[in-house]
Parts: structure tokens; sequence; C-alpha cells
């Protein structure tokens, strides 16, 4: 009876669940046809030169596509987001992870983490530049720097927020340090960690712009370059939305994993 009940319950969640997204996904249409709207009126005085309506934009975001500027454009951008981001993700997880789970060894670097943290990662680009050249690992050290940190922090945070009662009651039962980082400072600081996954990406996105500006002209900040300096505004714009597109799919994309990751926190177990 037990088992029937659990499987029974959750279906009115589900589908409330279910309802709800779609009313959200129906509001947020809405919300895009009103921000659409505010934008082609308010170009109406501005001109096209310095606002151009959206109905400008469209048929030059369809060129660009056919032509396969674009798409080369995005290609090389997304290559060096993801290469950086993944790089950021490794390394501060791992390091947020190791500096929450051994408490000397956190304290000592969370002062230096903070201080680089709160340095503007432009600062560090001339060096980048002359350490790595203005090619593509130049591009992901960039990426990777201007992302790290609120991944790092976060997942360091998290962890240090575990129930530290039930890591010494693992201890006290035998389970080794990799076990209790695997099976209760992990789940515990997901929430965090995923929290510094969207920040970082969102922050992983600027800095590919930054990278492929103050570096090698290539990608999509190369087509930002090219249409803002010859004053191509409709197809400025282009890049721009799609630059917005690539954030919203990786914040939503993780924002999607939050809530598959934070399942096992409202799971119940009936004897």
């Amino acid at each position: 009876m037990g088992t029937d009940r659990a499987q029974v319950l959750p279906a009115p969640r589900v589908r409330a669940a279910g309802h709800r997204r779609l009313g959200v996904t129906a509001w947020r249409l809405i919300a895009l046809g009103m921000i659409l709207g505010a934008w082609h009126v308010a170009s109406i005085p501005a001109g096209a030169l310095l606002l151009p309506s959206p109905l400008a934009v469209a048929p030059q975001f369809v060129a660009l596509l056919r032509s396969g500027e674009l798409l080369a454009a995005t290609a090389s951008s997304l290559t060096v987001l993801f290469s950086g981001y993944s790089l950021a993700i490794l390394t501060g997880v791992s390091l947020g992870v190791l500096m929450g789970g051994i408490r000397p060894f956190g304290e000592t670097l969370e002062i230096f983490v903070h201080a680089m943290n709160s340095t503007p990662r432009v600062a560090f680009i001339p060096l980048i530049v002359l350490w790595f050249g203005l090619g593509i690992k130049a591009k992901v050290v960039i990426v990777w720097l201007t992302a790290v940190f609120p991944i790092l922090i976060n997942t360091y945070v998290g962890v240090q927020n575990t129930d530290w009662g039930l890591i010494e009651a693992a201890r006290s039962f035998g389970a080794r340090q990799s076990q209790v980082f695997r099976h209760i400072m992990l789940p515990s600081a997901l929430p965090y960690v995923v929290t510094g996954l969207r920040i970082g990406a969102a922050l992983a996105v600027i800095g590919t712009v930054v990278a492929e500006l103050y570096t090698a002209l290539t990608g999509l900040g190369h087509l930002l370059a090219l249409f803002g300096n010859t004053f191509q505004t409709a197809k400025y714009f282009v890049p721009v939305v799609t630059l917005l597109l690539i954030g919203t799919a990786i914040s939503e994309s993780l924002k999607a994993l939050e809530r598959r990751a934070a399942r096992w926190k409202s799971t119940t177990v009936e004897f």
C-alpha cells in the first residue's frame, strides 16, 4: 500500500507543475510581445540610425543567417565560450569543494579569492595577451578568468553550509573522506553550485565578447566591431540578439538542471 500511495500522490503535483510552467511560458510570450512593441514605438522618433525597428533587424538577421556569416561567427564564439566556461566549472567546483571541505585550506585562500574576485578582469587582459598571444588560448583564459570566481565562491559557501552533524555521523560509521564529499557535501552544496554556474555563465558570455574585442577580432565580437564602426545599426543588433539568445538558453538549461538536482530534497520515502 505504501508503494502504491508513493506512486499515485506525486501525479497531481506533476500536473500542477506542468500547468504552472505553461502559464509562465504564456506570460513570457506576452512580455516579449510588449517589449518588441515598445521597441518598435521607440524606434519611430529615434530614427533608423539610432534605434532601428525590430522590423528592420529581422531581415538583416535572416540575411546574415543565409550568408553563413552569422553561423560562422556564432560557432567561433561558442567554441571560446564553452572552452573557457568548462574550464571554469572544473577548476571552480573542484577548488570550492576543497576549500569548503578542508577548513584551514579554505580560510587560508579565502582572502586571496575575494581579492581576485573584486579586481576588474579587464586589468589582466594585457598580461594575458602578453603571455598567450592574440589567438584562441588568450580568449579561453579571459573567459575562464571572468567566470571562475562566482562558481568557486558559491561552491565554497555551499560546502561550508553542510550540516556538520551529518558529516560526523557518516565518519562515525566509517565513511571515507571521498564518500563524505560525494554523498553529503556535494548534494548539500548543489543549489549553491548551480547558482554559481548561472552567474558564471552570464559572465562567460560577457567575457567572450570582451576577449574577441581585445584580441584578434573573431566571432560575434568581430561582427559587433564591424557593424558598430560602420554605423550599420540594424545589422549591429543581430549579434546582440544572438548573444541574448545564447545567454538565455544557457541560463534556462542550468535552471532545469537546478530543478532536477534539487528533487532529492522533496523526495519522501514510505516504509
